[in-house]
């Protein structure tokens, strides 16, 4: 027999409403909050499932750091038509692109950012063009 499964991402933060609502926003996602206040679930109808926990002691990380530069981070997909305003709305929101040193001139498959909190996060062309 086997186990039913799902998973979730958890990303630790100082203040885990403030990132709960970021990425509810972001991903038009609803935020369910259970029996432990610090530990927040965003859930979305395309099956997005996203947790925010407390970390009393949380420090952001550094992205990209040379000597661990395979991290986790969360990627967003989005249409090619779509990248352009899916930028617009994260930075609204409060994201801040990180430079990672390519060349930011031009159309651009894979963007990344920082969210509130720190993390870092890509939104994606998807799929992505064959060449």
């Amino acid at each position: 027999m086997t186990v039913e499964k799902t998973s979730v991402l958890v990303l630790d933060c100082a203040e885990p409403m403030e990132l709960a609502e970021f990425y509810a926003d972001l991903l038009a996602a609803e935020i369910r909050i259970g029996s432990d206040p610090d530990f927040v679930e965003i859930v979305g109808n395309d099956g997005v499932r996203l947790a925010i926990r407390r970390d009393h002691g949380y420090a952001p990380p550094s992205w990209p750091r040379p000597e661990d530069s395979q991290q986790a981070h969360l990627r967003i997909l989005v249409s090619s038509d779509d990248i352009d305003e899916a930028e617009r709305e994260a930075i609204s929101l409060g994201a801040r692109p990180v430079d990672t040193g390519d060349s930011n001139s031009g159309p651009r498959d894979v963007r990344v950012y920082g969210d509130p909190a720190g993390h870092s996060f890509s939104l994606a062309v998807y799929p992505l063009p064959q060449g």
